[in-house]
């Protein structure tokens, strides 16, 4: 596709990242995973305020999987003290930009405090709807998928759903993402070439994209490389190009 073809094409409606590479790049600097962590999250702050400046509406970031919590408590305990501070200090002006944030994930398990600043958040931005900022906390596609699954059944056995009139439309309002779009674009930084149990069934027919950036040195310029590169894809979604044989 030409370059002036691909400039007509819509950006990606939602995008999705995985942000890898945080240990990697303290290490190399002789420090401790943590100190990747919190540079980690000053790029989070930058790519959620230039997104939508880019013309994308919904961006969904995986910030801790199901897995994770095999990691050492230390580590675990300043993740959760991370996504507290970003929260408590970016929540008011995320708020009044017009951005929701939904967190994405099982709360089950999760610290008092840790859920109360979920349930805040979410409250406090319930009614925007300028951007949608999802965040993958406690989170696995696997999971999310079961977790839809036993909510299904347990509202077909209280007579609330004929699992007759279930189809994939009805099936996804029932995920943590009900109020996005599936996946358009999904971007996993530091090289490493894998979906890691994220959005599974959403990302079904995403472009994916792999970039060797760990994530503390990711910018918003190549994000905008990023939709420049998809926009020069054909999404077919099983069928054809226009003009194949």
């Amino acid at each position: 596709m030409s370059e002036d073809a691909s400039a007509d094409r819509p950006v990606p409606a939602h995008i999705a990242i995985i942000m890898d590479g945080n240990g990697r790049w303290a290490r190399r600097r002789g420090q401790p995973r943590a100190f990747g962590h919190r540079k980690g999250v000053e790029t989070v702050r930058r790519i959620v305020e230039g997104t939508g400046d880019l013309g994308v509406k919904h961006l969904t970031l995986f910030s801790f999987s199901t897995e994770n919590w095999r990691r050492p408590a230390d580590e675990i305990g300043a993740l959760f003290e991370l996504m507290k501070h970003y929260i408590a200090a970016d929540l008011e002006g995320l708020a009044k930009r017009g951005v929701r944030i939904r967190i994405l994930g099982s709360r089950k398990g999760l610290r008092e405090d840790v859920a109360e600043m979920i349930e805040r958040s979410e409250a406090r931005t319930r009614d925007n709807s300028d951007f949608h900022l999802n965040i993958a906390f406690n989170y696995g596609g696997r999971d999310e998928i079961v977790r839809a699954t036993r909510a299904i059944a347990e509202a077909a056995r209280a007579g609330e759903l004929d699992p007759a009139s279930l189809d994939e439309e009805s099936f996804a309002s029932w995920l943590d993402t009900s109020d996005s779009p599936d996946v358009d674009l999904m971007i996993r930084t530091s090289g490493e070439q894998r979906i890691s149990n994220f959005l599974l069934w959403q990302a079904a027919y995403a472009e994916l994209l792999f970039v060797d950036t760990l994530w503390p040195d990711f910018t918003i310029a190549q994000l905008a490389d990023a939709i420049e590169a998809y926009k020069t894809r054909s999404r077919r979604y099983g069928g054809l190009d226009a003009g194949a044989a």
